[in-house]
């Protein structure tokens, strides 16, 4: 039997149900930060998306809020919020069937320290209304945009 651990290595939402903070960014003031996708994500490339990423092992969603906030958009989280938990079971356009655990959250952030973190993994930002969101969509985002909306401010 070879050693080749390359073989081996397993996805997350693929091989074994993913764990991923999800979190809808906002001014306080009824706008929501948004990013469209790149074509170097994984799935659902050029798609407008909220943030998010995978909780590591070991850390704390809260914590994972604030690494992911601070590396997407550049930001510190003024206020976090957790919304809920929720079971997305998707089929990605290869026909690959994904299943993460997601914790929704919501995070108050400063609109002056937000810039683009990660210049390979999105294309463009920006600050939307909920009935003015940029189509299309990541196909997550709508339920938990939905989740979300009686838990931040002025929306």
């Amino acid at each position: 039997m070879s050693d080749n651990s390359t073989d081996l290595k397993m996805k997350r939402g693929v091989d074994f149900i993913g764990v991923t903070c999800v979190f809808f960014c906002h001014d306080g003031e009824g706008n929501l930060l948004m990013h469209k996708r790149s074509d170097n994500c994984r799935d659902e490339q050029g798609r407008w998306d909220c943030g998010g990423g995978s909780l590591k092992v070991g850390e704390d969603p809260i914590d994972a809020v604030k690494r992911e906030i601070k590396e997407e958009y550049c930001a510190d989280a003024e206020e976090i919020q957790f919304v809920t938990m929720t079971n997305v079971l998707r089929t990605r356009e290869d026909g690959v069937q994904t299943h993460w655990i997601a914790l929704v959250h919501t995070a108050k952030v400063d609109p002056s320290q937000v810039q683009i973190g990660e210049p390979t993994e999105m294309d463009d930002i920006g600050w939307f209304k909920p009935d003015g969101f940029p189509e299309p969509m990541h196909s997550a985002c709508p339920n938990h945009l939905e989740l979300v909306k009686p838990h931040i401010p002025n929306l």
